[in-house]
């Protein structure tokens, strides 16, 4: 049986593969735990700098296989009380989604939880919770508003109706739109770009974003000049 899930270690970018092409990359229990592991290895290796998540074959990720939701324990898959949302954001590293396909509810969550994405010109998005009748629970009521607004967030998940790769990113969900052939190629040159930089600095820029996220523009300019100070005292040996 082939593995839910493929990890390789490209010079300091982890790739990381949904690996269940015959159900789209359908989410099982098995796919949650590989894919929270490799977040982990992520932020804990000094090795890796940077991560990509993608998907085998034509789509990114079609959301929760339905076949097993019932059986499979979706919310907490390790038994450790982590789920989606605490693991991407315990990841002081960037992660890079670069959406191949389609990312469907439960898939455009996982890309929603990535730091930004590229995607590729087949690639579409589309939100499904309210045709299902399954509540959303790995931020996408809450990430989406902050991706394209809180107007097209509405349209999207009420709708329930899919939107193209260039859709996409007139709304800012995506930072850029490739060619299908050229997608990996692209964020793993972007990764290379972000192994180039201070790895220290990066973790710092990436907190000081997410802190954003709960603070306001005055609290969370303060935070930034708070720790510029700081930084410039022990260079004085103040």
């Amino acid at each position: 049986m082939e593995k839910p899930l493929l990890f390789e270690i490209e010079d300091e970018t982890a790739l990381i593969t949904l690996n269940r092409p015959d159900r789209r990359n359908a989410i099982n229990q098995d796919l949650l735990v590989h894919l929270y592991n490799s977040i982990e290895e992520v932020e804990s290796n000094d090795r890796i700098k940077v991560g990509i998540i993608t998907g085998g074959g034509n789509s990114f990720c079609s959301g929760i296989d339905l076949e097993v939701i019932a059986t499979d324990n979706i919310i907490d898959p390790r038994g450790d009380g982590k789920d989606l949302p605490d693991v991407f954001g315990a990841c002081k590293k960037p992660i890079i989604g670069a959406v191949n396909g389609h990312a469907i509810t439960g898939g455009l969550e996982i890309a929603l939880n990535c730091d930004f994405l590229i995607a590729s010109e087949n690639a579409s998005f589309k939100d499904t919770h309210a045709s299902i009748g399954i509540p959303p629970g790995w931020g996408m009521t809450q990430l989406l508003q902050q991706a394209v607004g809180q107007r097209m967030a509405k349209q999207m998940s009420f709708s329930c109706q899919s939107i193209s790769a260039d859709k996409a990113l007139q709304c800012g969900l995506v930072n850029e739109v490739v060619p299908h052939d050229e997608l990996l190629q692209r964020a793993k040159q972007i990764a290379s770009d972000i192994c180039a930089a201070n790895p220290g600095t990066l973790a710092v820029l990436k907190g000081l974003i997410k802190f954003r996220n709960s603070a306001t523009l005055e609290e969370a300019f303060a935070n930034e000049r708070k720790g510029c100070k700081e930084f410039m005292n022990i260079i004085r040996g103040a």
